[in-house]
């Protein structure tokens, strides 16, 4: 959780205990709970719109074309890359195989 110990959290509940008392803790909790879920539903309510919004222009639906097509290119270069390295590097292992065998073989 957030990267925090167990001795860091008995830690900062303890300085919070100390600095706010055991009668105010509880409210003070409740109302980080409440502040929490706002924030929570509020990125929610946002997170709902824009998706609307983006479905009724029809965004949705042009990004995954874009998509399609720039994967589409990538693996187009893979295999281009894959076809004009595949030959070369053949090649030179090839002459270092060549240039190693009577070193490998004397020892």
């Amino acid at each position: 959780m957030f990267g925090i110990g167990g001795g860091e959290l008995m830690f900062i509940i303890f300085i919070a205990l100390m600095l706010f008392g055991s009668d105010k803790l509880p409210e003070i909790a409740r109302g980080l709970a409440k502040g929490m879920a706002q924030i929570k539903n509020a990125t929610n309510d946002i997170t709902a719109e824009i998706q609307k919004e983006v479905k009724a222009n029809g965004l949705d639906t042009s990004l995954k074309e874009l998509d399609r097509t720039f994967m589409a290119e990538v693996e187009k270069v893979k295999e281009g890359l894959d076809t004009n390295l595949t030959e070369p590097l053949q090649e030179s292992s090839q002459e270092i195989n060549d240039a190693t065998g009577p070193i490998k073989r004397q020892m």
